[in-house]
């Protein structure tokens, strides 16, 4: 049975992020939550388990930073990060461009943590 709701999680994914379009982040922790209910887990033993398991992979921040890079790629497609960037450009100038978009990084980093700030300027 396990290697079933294994293949039938797998299948949830690859629907979800390729048909529906749903964040990957999220996704994930969908069919992490469906299979572990699936299995005759708990609700409680589920969010340990994903905690656990994530946790063991990047720390108890990971829920953060994946719900910070949703937030930044918002911003990156508001066109919010984008002016932010051209105005401090422009303030530089071209000759110093390195310090408009590091100041620019740092601007978009404050709320959305610096790496998802950054994934977003680098473009």
């Amino acid at each position: 049975m396990p290697l079933i709701l294994t293949l039938i999680g797998i299948l949830t994914l690859v629907f979800l992020v390729a048909f529906v379009r749903l964040d990957t982040f999220i996704s994930f922790v969908i069919v992490s939550l469906g299979i572990g209910l699936a299995s005759g887990m708990d609700v409680v033993a589920v969010g340990k388990s994903i905690q656990t398991g994530i946790g063991g992979t990047l720390g108890e921040l990971v829920l953060i930073i994946g719900f910070g890079a949703m937030l930044g790629r918002l911003v990156a497609e508001s066109g919010a990060a984008r002016r932010i960037t051209d105005v401090l450009i422009g303030w530089f100038g071209i000759k110093n461009i390195r310090w408009g978009l590091a100041l620019a990084g740092f601007v978009i980093g404050i709320p959305l943590f610096y790496n998802a700030g950054f994934i977003i300027v680098v473009p």
